[in-house]
């Protein structure tokens, strides 16, 4: 867990331990006083405008080595650790104080929303949080403060790292072209498999056996023939007995000699025999589920005329401008050349007021409900958004096959993932370079 004491008690503890620094002398001649004094803390590191105290480290420390214990891994010596605690506690002081210039603030809202799915994850109401982690001896409040400064380094990382990470068209296609020859990792497969074996030193007779047996059966489980009856009578696989059935696996989980069958299948469909050093594979997909199946989503097309209310052109104005050009539209003029005209729109004036095929919630809430009321062709009557005064003509509807889109968005966020390791040690190492930072012994 991350140590987080409140500023204004870091604050005090400075301001206290300055002052007893310049009151040196003063305490010296002050000797009843400074005899009954108490140590509240001490600085172990210097940070910019801040620092980290001796108290944070120990805390970490003891954290760290009861989690190494638990995982049974051998302790490093006692000063390599607090170096390395230390070294994180810096790194952190550096990014909450970036984070502060930046405006960066995790509100109570934000952060009860996080806390109500860690009591989730664990299985009991948020309310009971506090007991539960009064068990394990955590002081809730610290914990409550330790969530806050983990999702502040996560916004600040977001915004410095990860939405710099430069993705080219090149990168995404190549690594599009990879995933096409494997299984997606994002679903798992239902599989049967017969295997028609070839001996190790298997003379040309027997190869030629086995391939035509191969071939016979792959065509009769593709013509319908129960794959599991087939498996039973032909398989030489040890899981014959089970009529073939591999059950469910993950893309990376599915034997590499299999995968390059899986990949060309739809589900009910049965492989061509692969032939391998062990003989002749093939390969029935039962079933597909998971993430990585094909998206199908209803999509409007539609155009638009919007005018704006001004301090010269009022709502009721506006809005007779636009009962003017659906009546002008409904006699005959075209209603692409009135919107090139007309429109306020800058983004589809231009295209006659085409906005082109859109999903549901491309939209502001009011332009979505009215497409969704239209018949094709219909003009609306004169309705009011955030943007101002429209009449929209539904031009159609469509369903459109959404799985590319998704897949490339899938394989983009892969790709700038891959890379967000690398360059968050990179920024790590930029800003520790460029702060001031004072190891006290």
């Amino acid at each position: 867990m991350i140590s987080t004491r409140p500023r204004a008690v870091t604050t005090l503890v400075l301001l206290a331990l300055l002052t007893g620094a310049a009151g040196h002398e003063a305490g010296a001649q002050n000797r009843s006083l400074s005899d009954r004094g108490v140590m509240l803390d001490r600085v172990a590191a210097v940070v910019n405008d801040g620092v980290v105290l001796r108290s944070e480290v120990d805390e970490q420390v003891a954290l760290v080595t009861e989690r190494l214990k638990t995982q049974g891994l051998e302790m490093p010596p006692d000063a390599v650790l607090r170096q390395q605690v230390l070294e994180r506690l810096v790194l952190q002081e550096i990014q909450m104080q970036r984070a502060q210039r930046a405006g960066i603030r995790i509100n109570d809202e934000n952060l009860n929303q996080a806390l109500g799915e860690v009591a989730q994850r664990n299985g009991i109401p948020l309310a009971q949080l506090p007991q539960a982690l009064a068990q394990q001896g955590l002081d809730y409040a610290s914990y409550r403060e330790s969530v806050r400064r983990e999702m502040t380094l996560q916004v600040l990382q977001q915004r410095d790292v990860i939405q710099r990470i430069n993705v080219s068209p090149r990168e995404l296609d190549q690594f599009l072209e990879k995933q096409k020859s494997r299984p997606s990792e994002l679903n798992e497969y239902n599989l049967s498999h017969i295997l028609i074996a070839v001996p190790q030193e298997a003379t040309p007779q027997q190869l030629d056996e086995a391939s035509r047996r191969a071939t016979d059966v792959g065509r009769r489980a593709r013509s319908g023939e129960d794959f599991a009856k087939l498996a039973v009578a032909y398989s030489n696989s040890q899981t014959a007995l089970e009529g073939g059935a591999l059950g469910w696996r993950k893309g990376p989980e599915i034997p590499t000699v299999l995968a390059d069958l899986v990949v060309g299948l739809k589900p009910g469909e049965v492989s061509e025999p692969l032939r391998t050093p062990s003989g002749y594979h093939i390969v029935r997909l039962n079933e597909v589920r998971g993430n990585d199946q094909q998206v199908v989503i209803r999509q409007t097309r539609a155009r638009h005329i919007l005018l704006k209310p001004t301090e010269i052109q009022d709502d009721a104005t506006v809005r007779q401008r636009l009962l003017d050009a659906r009546e002008r539209i409904l006699k005959g003029e075209d209603f692409a050349v009135l919107a090139k005209t007309l429109s306020e729109d800058p983004g589809s004036a231009a295209e006659g007021g085409d906005l082109g095929w859109s999903a549901p919630g491309n939209f502001v809430p009011e332009f979505d409900r009215m497409l969704e009321s239209l018949t094709e062709n219909e003009i609306s009557q004169p309705f009011r958004t955030q943007f101002g005064w429209h009449i929209v003509q539904l031009l159609g509807r469509r369903e459109y096959d959404n799985t590319e889109e998704l897949r490339r968005q899938r394989a983009f966020l892969q790709l700038r993932e891959s890379k967000a390791d690398e360059e968050t040690e990179l920024w790590l190492r930029r800003l520790r370079d460029e702060a001031y930072v004072d190891i006290k012994s």
